[in-house]
């Protein structure tokens, strides 16, 4: 039967040993013996004091003994004390800022920021990046543009943010002219351009609730083809982009065949992570989720470091980091919130 782990204080001593202990781990990824930490604690104990500390950390459920090893490694319950209480945060200043935003160039189309951002991610922590694709909703409309196909089918074009252009075929209720389709372009850029998407589907629902008699055809006909343009969109089919997956087979903890397969057989099914991200939606900064935390069995083992994302205060998704629970939190945290940022910045719509 476990026993219950004791949730009384770490004093002074036994934090500041914990501490040197994740720490060189995270380093070197072998356990870590007494011995060791008694030359690394500069606290002038002896090893049998270190021994008993080591014990009661054990019997917490901070650190653990694997079976190959006298030496001990953090537990999850280590990790997550060292992250909320023990670590302190590389300075951003160790960022080369003005290159990351070169890279993320609000220039590009909405597609290109993502890849990079992901790629950027998985670059500078030699871990997997990951980003959901920004909420469509966001996108700034800038042109418009009808043409008829057949009978009751139109080609709709549209601008968005400057840079994007998206090509939908959308079905009516009966025929349009040439000449209907231009006025009706024209009433609905005059009315919504530089509105978002989501504004533009709120003002068509408002629109729509209004007093029909005071409608004429024209307003009538731009309702009626807006609001097959504008309907709540489908479920996207690539909800992430990912870089840098190879990268967990490096580290010994991940690299048997069964942990591996049981991974990317996640990334591949995309559900649980998207679960997961999406409960950093509604969260403030960066939120970490480690080993057994995230309620996924294939991300035991595994930390995510994850920062929202977003441009005049509105969310418009997740990004972070997916590594082993023995990363580098210190250095990937920053690395995390900077991205963010950025990413965020250079998909203002204003731009």
């Amino acid at each position: 039967m476990v026993q219950p782990h004791s949730d009384e204080p770490l004093n002074e001593r036994a934090q500041h040993l914990l501490h040197r202990l994740v720490h060189r781990y995270i380093q070197d990824g072998q356990p870590v013996g007494s011995r060791a930490l008694t030359r690394d604690s500069g606290l002038g104990l002896s090893a049998a004091s270190v021994r008993n500390v080591m014990a009661d950390l054990e019997d917490a459920g901070y650190i653990q003994s694997p079976h190959t090893s006298a030496g001990r490694i953090p537990t999850d319950r280590g990790y997550r004390f060292f992250v909320d209480s023990l670590m302190r945060v590389q300075p951003e200043s160790g960022l080369d800022s003005e290159s990351l935003r070169i890279r993320l160039d609000a220039g590009k189309d909405t597609g290109t920021l993502v890849d990079s951002a992901s790629n950027l991610l998985s670059g500078l922590t030699h871990l997997a990046g990951v980003v959901t694709l920004p909420k469509r909703d966001f996108s700034a409309i800038r042109h418009l543009e009808f043409l008829p196909l057949t009978e009751r089918r139109i080609l709709a074009i549209l601008v968005l943010n400057d840079q994007e252009v998206q090509n939908r075929v959308i079905e009516t209720d009966r025929a349009y002219s040439p000449a209907e389709l231009q006025q009706v372009s024209n009433y609905l850029a005059s009315a919504f351009a530089g509105k978002s998407v989501s504004a533009v589907r709120r003002g068509l629902l408002e629109a729509m609730q209004a007093d029909q008699q005071h409608m004429n055809a024209l307003m009538t006909s731009a309702i009626a083809v807006a609001r097959e343009l504008f309907a709540e969109p489908q479920a996207q089919d690539d909800d992430f982009v990912m870089a840098g997956e190879t990268n967990l087979m490096t580290f010994a903890e991940l690299s048997s065949v069964e942990k591996l397969k049981e991974l990317f057989e996640a990334f591949g099914q995309k559900r649980d992570i998207l679960h997961l991200l999406d409960r950093c939606l509604s969260a403030d900064g960066v939120q970490i989720f480690i080993g057994e935390e995230s309620g996924y069995r294939a991300f035991d083992g595994v930390s995510l470091v994850t920062s929202t994302y977003q441009s005049d205060d509105e969310v418009l998704g997740v990004l972070g980091v997916i590594g082993p629970t023995r990363m580098e939190y210190d250095r990937v945290i920053p690395i995390v919130d900077v991205t963010a940022r950025l990413l965020g910045h250079a998909l203002k719509p204003s731009h």
